[in-house]
């Protein structure tokens, strides 16, 4: 007589978020943030049981439970790119180990990064990790900015006027944007902060960067508008994308960044730009979100927008396929307190867990203003020219602005919510004793309650007043070997958060 095999137990279907919390409360399966650092998600360990960060910074000095940094430093090619990091920490002896004794039934867990590649997915199944983002080749080809352009003609998005083309020479440039006019914004494919954005005006101006800009087979050539910078963060979920408040971003702030449009911040409040704006933002994240899932794609991105001052019509600037330096701020506002965070709906797309949820519920919730606090983070650069070995560096955790100006550390804390009030600011610290901080290195992140910029795009006094005191914590002498500088100094313009 035949032997019956036994049915499976048919899954229950996690009904609502109350359950979906509860759900990842109890989780059982390893799952791990692997970065640099562990700004991009910090607080998430306190969302899902078992999560573990994996970073070769460490920002806390050891104090963090739940942040796991190998400690001896193994010989290695120099990174050229956070990707490249991600690659150690994956080959690195104590890493595997770690992720090898967190194992359950011979499966390493669930693994999250904010920049990876093909490399990176072959190391993380060596590890027995499953890498809970969408392909890597797919997320290249939609992080690419020329690519997103037509992703966006797609949905019927509006983008500020452009040509894509490759450009031969200043001749050609001013041929194939005649409709664009004299004063034009050049993108690269692809570039982070600034890096690869040029503005040009005259020819002057061109060949500062036309080597770069007719290396690459097609770029993108704008309009150069009148324009405010805002980001919206996002989910592409099963049922539906998931959109979260629209911020406004600081770019270019010579106090914060060397870059003349380097990203170096965001606000979160809940008149951020007008209602009209707000909502068309929203519009036209869901349109996109909802294009990326027939192109493949699902869970976590950014898009920026660019607010036309002199219309204010909506523009898409750049899509982010991912996790991103406004993800902190995002997932720890009110809304996301309320209900959940916005990277635990993407991190459930992996659980293989089925789920009922309305989204239509959720964005309009998180689209009232009295579900939306005032938070600000400020991204801090070192924006001289010359190189400087640091002997003295301020601590990651609260820290407290006296009358005078004067700052001090106040106590220890791996959470911005400890902050009372607008004198004190939680920083993250980046830049460590014996590293080297040069033109555009990261020394940390300072996050604050309220705002930080007027009304009209200005840093705030306060502002101005928390940078310089911040950095006048660090403390720096000249190295001594000429050529360790310039190696530190080469290898330092690529994406760290």
């Amino acid at each position: 007589m035949a032997t019956k095999t036994p049915k499976k137990k048919k899954q229950e279907v996690l009904k609502g978020i109350p359950e979906i919390r509860r759900f990842f409360f109890r989780n059982e399966k390893p799952v791990y943030f692997i970065s640099a650092t562990n700004f991009n998600l910090l607080g998430a360990d306190e969302w899902v049981r078992n999560f573990k960060f994996i970073c070769y910074i460490e920002c806390f000095d050891g104090l963090h439970p739940n942040v796991f940094a190998p400690k001896e430093e193994l010989p290695h090619e120099e990174f050229t790119s956070i990707e490249d990091i991600n690659n150690y920490l994956l080959e690195h002896k104590e890493v595997v180990e770690y992720i090898k004794k967190r194992s359950k039934g011979g499966k390493g867990g669930k693994a999250m990064f904010l920049m990876f590649d093909e490399r990176t997915e072959e190391l993380a199944k060596k590890n027995n990790l499953e890498v809970c983002f969408p392909p890597a080749k797919l997320r290249s080809f939609m992080d690419n900015k020329v690519n997103t352009n037509r992703i966006a003609e797609k949905a019927g998005v509006a983008c500020v006027p452009y040509v894509l083309t490759k450009v031969n020479n200043y001749s050609h440039l001013c041929e194939v944007s005649r409709e664009l006019g004299n004063d034009l914004v050049i993108q690269l494919p692809y570039g982070d902060s600034g890096h690869t954005t040029f503005f040009v005006k005259n020819e002057e101006e061109y060949k500062k960067h036309a080597e770069e800009i007719e290396g690459e087979k097609e770029v993108k050539v704008m309009k150069r508008i009148n324009c405010r910078g805002a980001a919206i963060e996002a989910c592409v979920t099963q049922h539906g994308t998931i959109v979260a408040p629209l911020m406004t971003e600081l770019v270019g702030f010579k106090e914060l960044t060397p870059y003349k449009g380097g990203w170096c911040g965001n606000e979160l409040y809940a008149n951020a730009f007008t209602r009209t704006i707000r909502q068309k933002a929203r519009k036209y994240t869901r349109l996109f979100g909802d294009q990326l899932k027939k192109e493949g794609y699902k869970g976590y991105f950014e898009l920026d927008f660019l607010i036309d001052q002199d219309n204010n019509e909506v523009y898409l600037g750049e899509l982010n396929p991912r996790i991103t330096g406004a993800s902190s701020i995002t997932n720890h506002a009110v809304f996301a307190l309320a209900d959940m965070p916005l990277f635990l709906f993407h991190l459930l797309e992996w659980m293989d867990q089925p789920y009922k949820i309305s989204v239509n519920a959720i964005n309009a919730r998180w689209a009232r203003p009295e579900n939306i606090d005032d938070w600000c983070q400020l991204v801090i650069k070192y924006t001289k020219d010359d190189v400087l070995k640091v002997t003295e560096a301020p601590k990651s955790g609260i820290w407290r602005m006296e009358e005078d100006g004067k700052i001090y550390f106040d106590r220890m804390d791996t959470h911005r919510r400890a902050i009372d009030n607008e004198n004190e600011a939680f920083f993250l610290r980046i830049t460590r004793v014996g590293d080297y901080v040069y033109e555009g290195a990261d020394i940390g992140i300072l996050v604050l309650r309220g705002r930080l910029m007027t009304d009209d795009f200005q840093l705030k006094d306060r502002a101005k007043n928390w940078i310089k005191a911040l950095k006048d914590v660090y403390v720096g002498v000249p190295p001594t070997n000429d050529l360790t500088a310039q190696k530190e100094a080469e290898i330092g313009g690529f994406k760290m958060m």
